[in-house]
């Protein structure tokens, strides 16, 4: 369930430096996503998750953790970006219209992020507005504890509902599954050592996140405790789409937004 860009540059860097490239990793046409196999559902219920966009359009995913600061994936923020483009949508389950509308004032992305294997996706946006909590906006916690194999999850996002298919104006989720890192990284799924420490994985059959769904909430237990990172394709047998493990990051988060 890969959802977003990755550059050919950052690919020819790669091979250049002999750098494993998990696969999947490849370029994509657009920066839209999906979740594939969701149900419609309402902001309500998913009151943390917000829309990153760029230029006016969804782009990727967010979760809120206080009344300024939105956790989102690294690989959403990569050059050329810049803070005159982004803008975050919360209050609302519709990518283009209800809710508010604010602009980033600042953003950071983990120092060790690489693009090559994805390790450390993980960035903080700083809001120009603080958000006003109600029942269309929240915060969630961030886990502190990573999830065991075979805990009960979901994911949510307005990304491609097929690989390579359009993308969702409703807000959708999924049911899922934790995959843990050991089990992921095994010879039961096609990742082997792609896998590393800062990554989590989940799986459920015909359900996925996908491109546009990039930097959304996985969420276990009431907490954060994944960051939609990468994947081959979406919804393949043998591929669990693939999250920043929360747990593993939440001291970078913590300290990130003091300075972000």
């Amino acid at each position: 369930m890969f959802l977003q860009i990755v550059t050919s540059l950052a690919l020819l860097l790669a091979i250049v430096n002999g750098a494993a490239i998990p696969s999947g990793l490849v370029p994509q046409p657009t920066q839209d996503g999906r979740i594939v196999g969701g149900s419609t559902t309402s902001i309500e219920d998913h009151p943390w998750q917000v829309s990153v966009q760029k230029s006016g359009a969804h782009s990727c995913g967010g979760s809120i953790i206080s009344t300024d600061i939105i956790v989102t994936a690294a690989h959403c923020l990569q050059s050329p970006v810049t803070t005159s483009i982004l803008k975050i949508r919360a209050g609302s389950d519709r990518r283009t219209y209800g809710g508010v509308l604010i602009e980033v004032a600042a953003f950071k992305v983990h120092e060790g992020f690489n693009a090559a294997t994805m390790a450390n996706d993980i960035g903080v946006l700083r809001l120009k507005t603080k958000l006003t909590f109600g029942s269309t906006i929240k915060a969630i916690t961030m886990a502190t504890a990573t999830p065991a194999h075979g805990a009960a999850a979901s994911v949510s996002g307005w990304g491609k509902t097929t690989y390579g298919g359009s993308s969702s104006s409703q807000l959708l989720y999924i049911d899922t599954k934790i995959v843990g890192r050991s089990q992921c990284g095994s010879s039961t799924y096609g990742y082997g050592s792609s896998i590393r420490e800062t990554m989590i994985c989940a799986a459920a059959a015909n359900k996925d996140a996908c491109q546009g769904d990039s930097g959304g909430p996985l969420v276990s237990g009431g907490q954060l405790v994944g960051v939609v990172s990468w994947g081959e394709e979406c919804a393949l047998a043998r591929f669990p789409g693939v999250f920043a493990n929360v747990a593993e990051l939440r001291d970078w988060v913590l300290q990130a937004q003091k300075t972000v």
